[in-house]
């Protein structure tokens, strides 16, 4: 799902509502009711929307009555900071991930399968603390991009505009062309142009048979 319509949904403090409380346990439209303290047939619509993004599902139970329950597994990523504004495209969680392919972060995996509730539950709590550790690693990374944007910016001589930092770094990721840098950073070509003509009258910067490149 766009990650945008996603924010757009959610944005409901009700649809929040719904959600936190299906992720505790499937239930019937009256229940839900009666804990958001909404109408039913405002739950109904709630539900109506939630259930057309993909997020909930229903079902009829033997009494033909019809609950409903969490569809998705999806993970949500909002960045803010003077640097940067966006929302990662909502992605499926997967347990079937290759980590073996991240060269900045080393996790311990485990192929085996508990089966015992005990070690299950053991299991719980590990990836628990691992998923508290993620999001402290987040918040330094975000704090070391926000510094290190800084002294990039500073150094050029333009602090003020960060853009600066944004071109910099993706030609040290191997953005070299004009139109290729402002489809990556959602800027107009002029713009960036101008930045890098900035950056190569202070020797920052070179061209070469039109392709831009970091001065060694």
């Amino acid at each position: 799902m766009d990650s945008g319509a996603l924010l757009d949904l959610l944005g409901n403090e009700n649809r929040r509502r719904i959600l936190s409380l299906l992720a505790r346990k499937p239930c019937y439209v009256t229940e839900i009711s009666e804990y958001i303290g909404v109408s039913p047939k405002a739950v109904i619509d709630h539900l109506r929307r939630l259930e057309e993004a993909g997020l909930v599902e229903s079902q009829v139970d033997d009494q033909r009555r019809k609950y409903f329950h969490i569809a998705e597994n999806l993970r949500l990523e909002v960045r803010l900071s003077p640097f940067d504004f966006g929302a990662k495209s909502a992605y499926p969680a997967s347990a079937d991930l290759d980590l073996t392919r991240c060269q900045h972060i080393s996790v311990r995996v485990e192929d085996r399968r508990e089966d015992d509730v005990a070690q299950l539950a053991a299991k719980l709590e590990d990836l628990k603390d691992l998923e508290r550790e993620l999001s402290l690693a987040q918040r330094w990374v975000q704090g070391r991009l926000a510094d290190v944007q800084n002294r990039l910016a500073d150094a050029v001589g333009d602090g003020h505009e960060r853009l600066y930092a944004d071109v910099l770094a993706a030609l040290a990721d191997g953005d070299r062309t004009v139109e290729v840098l402002a489809d990556r950073l959602d800027a107009p070509e002029p713009l960036v142009e101008g930045v890098l003509e900035t950056l190569d009258e202070r020797d920052v910067v070179t061209r070469e048979s039109g392709e831009w490149r970091i001065a060694e």
